[in-house]
């Protein structure tokens, strides 16, 4: 029986209001869009707040309720180390000793500071690496709403990505970043309600944390599910891989350079706005857990059978489609959609930053007015919207979502977090060697990427990223010590260290910030 079947006249109620809802939301916003800058940053405008609650509706997508789960129901609460382990000291890193250059530095992108850093062919390499990603990766997202929606709502595949992307498409294209934000506010309030709702009703159902336990040990008793730390031999998530690869190079990546989640605190009103939001999102991010990866667990002391290549992806589905009655339904089903929409909106929008700002404004059209940036911006915005719909079923190459998303960042997350770290805090680092180090190390990936998936030399995707980085720190450092350094003038403002107590000074780089105005 299909799930449509089951849904109550307050489901129906809630998930179609929700559905006119966002949009209608997020297109009010279109009024203030008048330029590049109110597009891509929300007019410099943004609260603390609303930077906090965006970069977790951001980060919280529907690859994570469908991926994280699935991880969960196959490997267990060692998944939970992406929030504890990884997440957490990161965004602290993050919000103390990346962001306020960022901001200071009156960017649009990451790329664009290290473009200051280095030179244009860093940018510009960076700009193709993390666009490329951001438009692949939305076919990841759409993935994972067309396995939702096909699962409870009996529509095609092929039906669920053009919903998704009209949805979406409605407010992003016209109401830029502020509209991201503002929507992702509410339904990342929507998210937290859902996953409780669900997470305490699972709970109920199996006995409570005990009854989890001995249900999960009942279905295999030298299960290390309840281990946060697995084995050196696990093909995915060995301990040492989580601590080097994780810890110290994938979620330092991402929350210090990833576009997505720093464009939200480009586009503050202050610099102790961006360092605050990003700050107060390691609060709720504690809690994510509880609702990415604990119904993975309940899932499999409910229903053991969901294995096979993909099949774990199906736990979070089959919970609520199991377990929630009339009236809960539509409350998570919308909570699913709001974490799928609070993603791709974003997504699209620093995609578009990204080609828009670095590539198409610097090597095509140099001088333009606002508006004619503003149209480039919501046409690539509608590109990679077609792109993601193409690139979806790629997903399916990968043994997860969850997977199919590391994976992707691996080859390059590395290297991005190498060059940027040792571009902020060791003024000796030169243009050839950021240059030398960002390729080395995506060529150093790249290779054990295809050892990896041809069988030749089989590695987890955490130990590429850790090579990666290592390769690209001894690379940079290598050439840099061997080229001339960079004047001292150019690192004004970009390097530790070098940003001058004299009023002159502080005048440029308060221009900066603010766009030079």
């Amino acid at each position: 029986m299909q799930f449509a079947m089951n849904l109550s006249g307050i489901d129906l109620f809630i998930v179609i209001g929700y559905l006119i809802a966002i949009p209608a939301f997020g297109f009010y916003f279109k009024k203030y869009v008048k330029t590049e800058a109110d597009f891509f940053l929300a007019g410099k405008m943004m609260p603390w707040w609303v930077i906090s609650f965006s970069i977790i509706g951001t980060n919280i997508g529907a690859y994570d309720y469908m991926g994280a789960a699935g991880g969960a129901y196959r490997f267990g609460i060692a998944q939970a180390n992406y929030e504890w382990l990884g997440a957490i000291p990161a965004i602290v890193l993050s919000a103390i000793l990346f962001v306020p250059f960022y901001w200071k530095a009156g960017v649009y992108t990451v790329p664009e500071f290290l473009g200051k850093r280095y030179n244009s062919a860093v940018r510009v390499i960076e700009a193709v690496l993390w666009g490329t990603f951001l438009a692949c990766v939305l076919g990841v997202f759409f993935w994972a709403s067309g396995m939702m929606l096909e699962e409870y709502v009996g529509i095609p595949l092929e039906v669920a990505l053009l919903i998704t992307a009209v949805i979406v498409g409605l407010y992003t294209v016209t109401g830029g970043l502020a509209a991201v934000a503002m929507t992702d506010v509410v339904q990342l309030l929507i998210m937290f309600i859902g996953g409780i709702a669900l997470t305490t009703l699972g709970l109920w159902q199996v006995g409570g944390w005990e009854g989890l336990v001995d249900k999960i040990f009942a279905v295999n008793p030298s299960s290390d599910h309840f281990k946060l730390f697995l084995p050196l031999d696990n093909p995915e998530y060995p301990w040492l891989g989580m601590i080097l690869g994780l810890a110290i190079v994938l979620s330092p990546a991402w929350w210090c350079c990833h576009q997505a989640i720093i464009q939200r605190t480009l586009g503050a009103r202050s610099e102790w706005d961006a360092k605050a939001g990003m700050l107060f999102a390691a609060f709720p991010k504690m809690f994510i857990p509880v609702l990415v990866v604990l119904p993975g667990l309940l899932t499999l002391a409910m229903n053991p059978h969901l294995v096979g290549t993909g099949m774990e992806d199906k736990a979070f589905p089959w919970l609520i489609k199991s377990l929630l009655p009339a009236g809960l339904a539509g409350l998570v089903f919308a909570a699913f959609i709001a974490a799928l929409i609070s993603s791709v909106d974003s997504t699209l929008n620093s995609a578009a930053t990204l080609w828009t700002v670095d590539i198409y404004k610097r090597y095509f059209k140099k001088e333009a007015p606002d508006k004619h940036y503003l149209f480039v911006g919501r046409i690539l915005t509608v590109v990679f919207i077609v792109w993601a719909i193409i690139f979806a079923p790629i997903t399916n190459k990968f043994e997860g979502i969850y997977i199919a998303m590391q994976s992707l960042l691996s080859i390059f997350q590395g290297p991005t977090f190498a060059i940027t770290l040792l571009g902020i805090y060791w003024k000796r680092a030169t243009q050839w060697g950021g240059l030398g180090g960002l390729i080395g190390g995506v060529m150093i990936s790249g290779t054990l990427f295809i050892l990896d998936k041809t069988g030749v030399n089989s590695m987890s995707f955490l130990y590429i990223a850790w090579w990666s980085f290592v390769g690209s720190i001894l690379l940079n450092v290598v050439i840099s010590l061997l080229t001339k350094p960079e004047p001292a003038e150019k690192l004004v403002g970009l390097v530790y260290g070098f940003v001058r107590k004299d009023e002159t000074t502080q005048d440029i780089l308060e221009k900066r910030a603010n766009g030079g105005k």
